[in-house]
């Protein structure tokens, strides 16, 4: 089984050009599932099989949402064993998906925003933390995105920047002045002190003068929010849901804002709509002269 795994994985990556994220994510859910099978022959494997699987994993406490993503790597590798050929039966044909509890995206407030990018830097590594949540809060990208941003990609004569989403799609996106000279000054004063000697096109560098890693910007964001004195639990992505709710209340088009975000159908972007109504209904219960109680 684990050799089917593997040739899938090296499909889904080369042909499908997945991300490294969504390709680890596959690999990890398969081997987990064949080691629960004990290695067993994918042409041996039942739809009891999985089910049990998928209990187990209910016993174990796991999230809808992670068993869900699971059940999704269960059945595309199903799916690509019948397209090649190598199971006769897919025993993953019936598998439902754990219903999940829609949940809106956490977002910070305007003030909140302003006091997290109201970093005063004083050396290297301020202005290198500064440039990279003003980058992240002023395009809406992906962690991931902000993290294997090069050199090349930011243009700093025409405010954009080019970014490589899902599936290495090239998309560019605007940045407002401020958030060009933060980088500006970033890049061309202070980066270079943080090199140690390495060669590296990244942008963002570590202290070690590595490109930073994901989890290297969400300690460097907890810390500037504690700092800024922002009690609400958050992580990167929240910036990105921030930016787009900023925008859609400012009276942007959801399409465009779909665009900035790298999403390929709109209905990924429509959730705003929601956070957005949120907006107008407390408003509304706020403000409306007619809503007050007599």
């Amino acid at each position: 089984m684990k050799e089917d795994i593997q040739s899938y994985i090296n499909y889904v990556y080369i042909e499908k050009k997945l991300s490294d994220n969504t390709k680890n994510a596959y690999e990890t859910d398969l081997f987990d599932f064949s080691e629960f099978l004990n290695n067993k022959d994918v042409s041996k494997i039942t739809y009891d099989d999985i089910t049990s699987y998928i209990n187990h994993l209910y016993d174990k406490k796991e999230k809808d949402k992670s068993i869900a993503r699971k059940i999704v790597s269960i059945r595309t590798f199903f799916n690509y064993l019948m397209k090649e050929g190598k199971i006769k039966v897919n025993p993953s044909e019936k598998l439902e998906s754990p219903k999940l509890k829609k949940t809106l995206p956490n977002t910070l407030s305007l003030e909140e925003v302003d006091k997290l990018l109201s970093i005063k830097p004083k050396d290297a590594k301020d202005w290198r933390n500064k440039a990279m949540i003003e980058l992240m809060y002023g395009t809406g990208m992906r962690v991931s995105e902000l993290v294997n941003l090069e050199l090349n990609d930011i243009n700093l004569k025409d405010n954009y920047v080019r970014v490589y989403g899902k599936g290495k799609k090239e998309r560019i996106v605007f940045m407002a002045d401020v958030t060009t000279d933060v980088l500006d000054k970033y890049i061309n004063v202070y980066r270079s002190s943080l090199l140690k000697g390495y060669l590296t096109d990244k942008v963002f560098l570590s202290s070690y003068g590595k490109g930073i890693t994901r989890q290297g910007f969400f300690k460097i964001l907890k810390k500037e929010a504690e700092k800024a004195g922002i009690k609400k639990s958050f992580s990167p992505h929240t910036l990105r849901h921030s930016f787009a709710t900023h925008l859609l209340e400012n009276g942007a088009d959801l399409r465009s804002i779909g665009e900035m975000l790298g999403h390929e159908n709109i209905k990924t972007t429509q959730i705003y709509t929601h956070l957005s109504n949120n907006k107008k209904r407390k408003d509304y219960d706020e403000f409306f002269p007619r809503n007050k109680k007599v």
